[in-house]
Formats: structure tokens, C-alpha cells, sequence
């Protein structure tokens, strides 16, 4: 195995905030894996950005009204600070509008084309008239051919996981005016993927049959059983890296193209400031490269990307691409559109100082082989649970009575016991299980570690045996002392925060893994006074963040999302007693020192009266004179600005916030009852 490690993490794009479904399924273990091998002596470079040329950001660009450049340099500061709260342990995480990616995805694309590595192909693509543009894969939706979702995107069903074309979708319709696009010629550069099927075939189906998940490498099989097909590295847009050729105007690198290029260029940026050498990185046949990716990324890790690395032919092929499934949210599908979702920056504010919280519990629940769940009541019972009432019960129990019957000094007892060897076997345990990203497995054997370590103090109750055997207490906190500080070291690769905290009450400095043995604190050492690790989550805070979630719920019912909840019920008693008349407003005036106020005379059809409404910011007196409108006739009077008020007009608030009048759609006599 290599000493050095090249460990990415799929690119998020920058189009809004990162979730739990993105931690649990690529940065969490990514970030495990690359402290791990920190932790081995291994030399690292954990790399990552925000993917800033991706359609979802153009598309929530236009919604918001703001630029692709505004969009993403508000959201890459909010990834990367949540990243840094959460103590994703990046060595350098950059983006993709970057000088140095530009460069590097440039030079990259020219490689390849004087090898002669594309062909040119003049295609019909989708066309938007009356945008005047050529659409994205992503701004064409349809109805999927192969599973009949209605609203797949030109480039991908969300809900079969087809990877599609726009021209393979039934009834497809723009997503910038909603018309149906037009077909229309226009030149792009394709990578003939079709030319690389015997290299994938020999590299993954034959190579890496045995020591790649099944779930990646059954999708790649099944991408090359059903044959490749030349796919086109460039787009007519106007955001990205500009084609770097003179007849491209226009037209910009494919993001599947110019994303995973960040690789190496984010690297190039870290290894400039590191005095390292990107080389040694990216093409030495001595490096490990492993992409840490969901599985919507595989056909890009495993096919493409690959295929673009032999095309260009300096570049090493990555030794794993370990891709995790899907996490569920209270057993529905996270979605970013229907904000179903446990945001991780709300996250961090929520719950201040409980990152390791929720590192372990998606790690404990992490979708490695198939999609997993995620509730909040099963969090609140990790933390409980295990978190405080084993892990951090057991810490505390070993530093408070060394400090209680020791003064805080370790004392000496017997280095040859079966006990201690549970920590050497749990260290070997959890390197195997890392070598082969079993993450799950990992957790699990640190924490039976901690529960091995409360079995242990349970059996000889020290604070019983301190009055009876003394030196039987002294070899139970020796040997209680040696179990906790090997937890503080090998926790660090999950919960880092809880591991710094360990290793300062412990008072003793992080280890090279290799020399994580049975006695790690020597007799006579001093530790430091307990602080709490961990505290209990009471039922209020989990049930607030079941609320959020259920009003979420409510809100994705709604047809209009920006329409007020409904007030409370009322019976039909007391909707009969409402009187509620057509009615034409006769004269109006507006009301001395009141900005909002107009003074109304209105015929009722019953009498003409007076009302007093707040609507002098949205009608001037002239456009109220002679509208129809709806009166509430039986409300009480009273009395505004010294005027009397007689009943209320029916108004609904505009998008813009201006009122609008309710009216009846044909001019009625006033006087008529509504309902």
C-alpha cells in the first residue's frame, strides 16, 4: 500500500447549503479516512472546492433575480465555514472559478485536442425561442422513457437514476419559458467514450472485481455492458471556462469536464503553498487515488473522468472509488427543492458544540451498501444513549477517581493483562476496517472498545475495593487509565473535537497510530481535572427539530408557499353570522395626519356609510371612486382616527405587497349577499 494518499470529496455545488444527506454519504468518512491515514504517517492531500460552473447554480440564478457569480460567492463561504465547523479536515478547499482551475481545465482540454483526442459534431440541440439560448441538459424537463417520471431533467431522472439525453425525453418543455424547444445545428467537441471500453473493461471489470463495492462496481458494469457512446465535452453557455479554441465563442467546457479537473488544479493551489509537489500526486504510480462520492457521481468517477485521464495520458487512475448510497430523512427522500432537509449550518447553530454528535451519528447510520435513515429521535438515543452514557461515562469515571484516590497521578499496576490487549486488537480492528472503508464497522469497534472499558469498572467496582483491596483498585485505574487514553487517540478520526478535549485531560500528546499499544500513559503521569465530553439532548430540542421538519411538511402542501396558515376554525354558526355584501365605493378622501388612511363613502345597497380602510399606500382616493368592491357589513363600528368606522373591505395582499380589491367578476347590484 502507498505511502501517499490523493483522497478528494465529490465537489458541492454552489448553489445552496450543504445537508446531512451530503455528509453522511461523502465528507464524513471522507474526512475519517483522511485522518486515519494522517494518523498512519501517511503523506495526504485531502482535496475539495465548490463546483461553481454546475446549471442548478444558473438556474438558481435567474430565480433569485441575481447574477451566477452572486450565487455562488454566497454559498461557497457558507460551505466552506460549515465544512471548517464541522471539522472537515480539507487541506485545501478552493472553487472552481479560481485563476489556477481555469488554467488547469484549459490546458487540459488543449492536451487532449492536439492529440486529437475529440471529434467535432454538429448536432441538433434543444433551443429556446423565445429565451433566445441553447439549453443545458438541466433546463429541459420531460417525462422519463424509462420509468414515466414527469419531471426528469435533460440529463438525468432523479427518481429512476437514469442518466439520460434531452432528445430521449417524452414531451420535453424548456424550464427557462416553459415552451417546447425547438431543435437547432450547432457545432460541439465530444470525447468518443466508446474508443476506452476495452481500457474500463480490463481496468475496473477485471481489476477491481474484488475490492470495489459492489453498488459502483455493478453500476460500471452495467454501463459497459450497454455499450458507450461519444459524449460532448463543451455547451453552449455563458458561464463556465470559456472553450479555449478561436471558432468557440460562446460555448464553455462541459461541468462534467471542468469539475473533477478541480482535482488537480485545488491540488496545484495547496501544493504552491505547502512547497510541494503536485506531481508526485496525480502521476506517480505510487500514489493512491480515492474519490469519496453519492452514487449519482459513479458513471462520472468511474467512466468519464477516467476516460479523459487515459485520453490525456500523464495521469494515474484512481485505486478506489468507495461511492455511498442515498440517506434518508425521517423516512422520506431528502430534497433540496422541498427543503426537506437537516441543513448543516442550522445544524451547527442549533446544536453549538456538538459536532461530534452528529459525526457519529451519521457515521453510525452511513448509507455505505445501501440508502439508510436518518430520524431525530434515533440521534437523541445515540447521544444518550452511547454517546453520554457509555463513551463519555466511562472517561469520566476513570479521570475523576484518579484524581479522588490519586490526586490525579497514574498509578502503577500490572502491564501483563488479557484486558490491555483489548486495545491493541480494537486499533488492529479498526485499520482493517478502514483499509476497506467500512466505516460503520469502524465506529462500532471503537465504541465496544468503551463499552468493554464500562464492563470492566462495573465488574471490579473500585470504589468499592478502595476500602478493602487497595491494590486491586490500583491495577483497575491503571489499567482503566490505559483504555481511556486509547480512546482519545483512536477517536480522533471520528469525533476530533471530543479526541482534543481527551487527549488535554489526559495530558498527553496524539499518537502515530502503529504506536497505539497496550500501555499508553505511564505510571506516575499527571492527568488533568474531567471536563464533560458530552451532555444529554432533552426531548424539547429534538421535538423542536421534529416541528421544523413537520412544518416544512405543511408548507410543501401549499399551492401558493408564500400564503399566511390557516386561523383557527370556526364553526358554521359563525360563518352564517357573517354579513357579507357586494358594495361601490362612492366618494373618497384621505384621513388628516394618517399616511395610510382613506376615508370612504359607500353604498351598501342597504345605506351608504362610512369606512375608514389602510389602503392610502396602494390606491390614490381617484382609483377607489366608483370601484366595486365586497364589505363586511355587520362588524361593529368603531371609531378610527375620531372617525367612526361602519364594517370593512375585503382586500388580498399582491406579491409586490401592494392590496388589491376582491370585486365581483360582472358588476352586480350592491347590496347582494355573498357566501
Amino acid at each position: 500500500m502507498s505511502e501517499r494518499k490523493m483522497i478528494t470529496a465529490a465537489l458541492p455545488y454552489a448553489n445552496g447549503p450543504v445537508h446531512i444527506g451530503h455528509l453522511a454519504g461523502v465528507y464524513i468518512p471522507a474526512d475519517v479516512y483522511a485522518r486515519f491515514q494522517r494518523r498512519l504517517g501517511k503523506d495526504v492531500a485531502f482535496i475539495c472546492g465548490s463546483d461553481e460552473h454546475g446549471i442548478p447554480i444558473t438556474i438558481r440564478a435567474k430565480k433569485e433575480g441575481v447574477t451566477p457569480q452572486d450565487i455562488v460567492d454566497k454559498y461557497h463561504t457558507i460551505i466552506k465555514n460549515c465544512f471548517e465547523d464541522l471539522g472537515i479536515s480539507f487541506d485545501e478547499y478552493s472553487r472552481t472559478t479560481s485563476a489556477e482551475h481555469y488554467k488547469t481545465a484549459s490546458d487540459f482540454f488543449t492536451t487532449l485536442y492536439s492529440k486529437n483526442k475529440f471529434t467535432e459534431e454538429i448536432s441538433e440541440q434543444f433551443y429556446d425561442e423565445q429565451a433566445g439560448e441553447f439549453l443545458a441538459d438541466r433546463y429541459i424537463v420531460g417525462s422519463c422513457p424509462k420509468c414515466g417520471n414527469d419531471n426528469a431533467y435533460g440529463d438525468q431522472c432523479e427518481k429512476c437514476g437514469s442518466t439520460l439525453s434531452p432528445t430521449e425525453l417524452i414531451n420535453p418543455k424548456s424550464m427557462l419559458s416553459g415552451n417546447i424547444p425547438t431543435l437547432k445545428s450547432t457545432k460541439n467537441w465530444y470525447l468518443p467514450l466508446n474508443e476506452y471500453e476495452d481500457f474500463l473493461n480490463q481496468w475496473i471489470i477485471e481489476g477491481h472485481r474484488d475490492d470495489w463495492k459492489p453498488n459502483v462496481y455493478g453500476q460500471v458494469k452495467s454501463w459497459l455492458n450497454d455499450g458507450l457512446k461519444p459524449r460532448a465535452m463543451t455547451r453552449d453557455l455563458n458561464w463556465g471556462v470559456p472553450v479555449p479554441l478561436p471558432d468557440a465563442e460562446g460555448k464553455v467546457l462541459y461541468v462534467w469536464f471542468d469539475a473533477p479537473i478541480g482535482y488537480i488544479s485545488f491540488t496545484k493551489e495547496w501544493a504552491a503553498k505547502n512547497g510541494k509537489n503536485w506531481e508526485d500526486f496525480w502521476q506517480n504510480e505510487n500514489t493512491d487515488l480515492i474519490h469519496f462520492i453519492g452514487k449519482d457521481n459513479i458513471v462520472f468517477h468511474c467512466i468519464i473522468f477516467p476516460a479523459m485521464m487515459k485520453a490525456h495520458g500523464d495521469f494515474i487512475m484512481p485505486k478506489n472509488v468507495p461511492a455511498f448510497e442515498f440517506l434518508n430523512l425521517e423516512n422520506d427522500k431528502i430534497s433540496t427543492s422541498r427543503n426537506w432537509a437537516v441543513w448543516a449550518h442550522e445544524y451547527v447553530k442549533d446544536f453549538p458544540g456538538q459536532q461530534d454528535v452528529l459525526r457519529y451519528a451519521l457515521l453510525s447510520s452511513a448509507p455505505e451498501t445501501k440508502d439508510n435513515n436518518f430520524t431525530w429521535k434515533e440521534f437523541q438515543t445515540k447521544n444518550n444513549s452511547e454517546l453520554v452514557g457509555i463513551f463519555g461515562n466511562f472517561i469520566n469515571r476513570v479521570a475523576v477517581l484518579i484524581h479522588k484516590y490519586y490526586g490525579g497521578i497514574v498509578p502503577e499496576g500490572n502491564k501483563e493483562t488479557e484486558q490491555l490487549k483489548e486495545i491493541t486488537k480494537t486499533a488492529a480492528e479498526i485499520h482493517q476496517y478502514l483499509d476497506n472503508f467500512e466505516f460503520r464497522n469502524a465506529l462500532s469497534a471503537l465504541m465496544n472498545l468503551a463499552r468493554f472499558g464500562n464492563q470492566f469498572l462495573q465488574t471490579e467496582e473500585p470504589w468499592k475495593s478502595i476500602k478493602t483491596d487497595p491494590e486491586k483498585t490500583v491495577q483497575t485505574l491503571f489499567i482503566g487509565a490505559q483504555i481511556a487514553v486509547a480512546l482519545a487517540q483512536m477517536c480522533e478520526p471520528f469525533m476530533p473535537f471530543s479526541s482534543e478535549k481527551l487527549l488535554a485531560i489526559f495530558n498527553v500528546e496524539k499518537a502515530n497510530w502503529n504506536n497505539i499499544s497496550e500501555v499508553l500513559i505511564p505510571a506516575g503521569h499527571r492527568i488533568n481535572e474531567a471536563t464533560l465530553l458530552f451532555s444529554k439532548i432533552e426531548d424539547c430540542v429534538i421535538d423542536a427539530q421534529i416541528q421544523k421538519l413537520e412544518d416544512t411538511k405543511a408548507n410543501n402542501k401549499k399551492t401558493n408557499p408564500n400564503a399566511k396558515p390557516m386561523k383557527e376554525e370556526i364553526s358554521f354558526d359563525d360563518f352564517t353570522k357573517l354579513d357579507l355584501r357586494t358594495a361601490t365605493i362612492l366618494e373618497a378622501e384621505k384621513v388628516e395626519k394618517a399616511d395610510k388612511l382613506l376615508k370612504l363613502k359607500v353604498d351598501t345597497g342597504v345605506d351608504v356609510r362610512t369606512v375608514v380602510s389602510g389602503i392610502a399606500e396602494s390606491f390614490s382616493p381617484e382609483e377607489c371612486v366608483g370601484k366595486q368592491v365586497m364589505i363586511l357589513l355587520n362588524l361593529a363600528p368603531r371609531k378610527i382616527r375620531g372617525i367612526e368606522s361602519q364594517g370593512m373591505l375585503l382586500l388580498t395582499t399582491k406579491p409586490d405587497g401592494k392590496l388589491s380589491f376582491v370585486t365581483p367578476e360582472d358588476k352586480v347590484e350592491n347590496g347582494i349577499e355573498i357566501g
